[in-house]
């Protein structure tokens, strides 16, 4: 969808003088906001913040708090909003998907439109960074042509998950795939990739696939104080992670993990190359 919700009408504001800035913020660690970031988060005459819900009130919190160490400039609005929830019952994906973004549009608009209704510079903090695996930029679209969106790359938890556990994310001169768990379940294990990064996974979705002689590297909370992590041979470990998991979900009320599997290569000389 192309097309601007702004009303055209001058009773509701210049719209026209809108500009939107996602920010990438990386894991939620402060050290991980660029100069870029902190730039842009100084420029906004707006920046919104969305609430999910009682369980990922300190989400909300973290991002106040970012905002906190880095704004210096006193006109800058923070404005929080209820976030929209996603129907899961609907058996249409994709439709469903579609029907939520458009109801996160119409509350961004909202918001914009009573907050800045002569228009300004409006942003938003996303998690990790805007293009990988994230719809703001697709709701952005629903508000905005493209010359008014900007997007500020962020540290990717692909990046603190590799970095956490000191390895490389790529095989030499060999290629790697970043998935869901949704596609891990459905599909399986692609042909010709050796290195999965799997997100957006909250079933676990490693115990679908033959554990033999893969390595997995698991982190939730990466990059922040919560940070817990495993790695090992998937087929030693999957149980402790779903453990692990599930007990740090219950203590936060929420979590946020990644996971890199990757097939163990046998040399000839019987070493292991991982």
């Amino acid at each position: 969808m192309s097309s601007s919700l702004f009303p055209a009408d001058a009773s509701h504001g210049d719209h026209d003088m809108i500009t939107l800035s996602l920010i990438g913020i990386g894991t939620g660690n402060p050290e991980h906001l660029t100069l870029a970031a902190i730039r842009e988060i100084n420029a906004a005459d707006l920046i919104l913040i969305p609430r999910k819900g009682n369980a990922k009130a300190d989400l909300a919190a973290l991002r106040e708090t970012l905002c906190s160490d880095v704004l210096t400039n006193p006109a800058t609005q923070i404005v929080s909003f209820d976030m929209p929830v996603r129907d899961a019952t609907n058996p249409d994906y994709l439709r469903g998907v579609e029907d939520w973004h458009n109801a996160i549009a119409t509350v961004w608009n909202r918001a914009i439109t009573q907050h800045l209704p002569q228009g300004g510079r409006v942003a938003l903090l996303v998690w990790g960074d805007p293009a990988l695996y994230d719809s703001t930029l697709r709701i952005a679209a629903r508000l905005l042509p493209p010359e008014r969106i900007r997007s500020i790359p962020g540290i990717m938890s692909i990046n603190a998950l590799t970095a956490a556990h000191t390895i490389a994310l790529n095989e030499i001169g060999a290629a790697f795939m970043v998935t869901t768990g949704r596609y891990l379940r459905e599909k399986g294990w692609p042909e010709g990739v050796d290195t999965l990064v799997v997100l957006l996974d909250g079933d676990c979705s490693f115990t679908h696939i033959d554990p033999a002689d893969v390595q997995i590297y698991w982190g939730a909370y990466v990059g922040m104080p919560e940070q817990i992590l495993r790695a090992g041979a998937l087929s030693d470990i999957a149980d402790e992670i779903i453990r692990v998991r599930a007990e740090a979900r219950r203590h936060h009320g929420w979590i946020m993990d990644i996971y890199l599997l990757r097939r163990v290569v046998t040399s000839q000389d019987s070493q292991v190359v991982p």
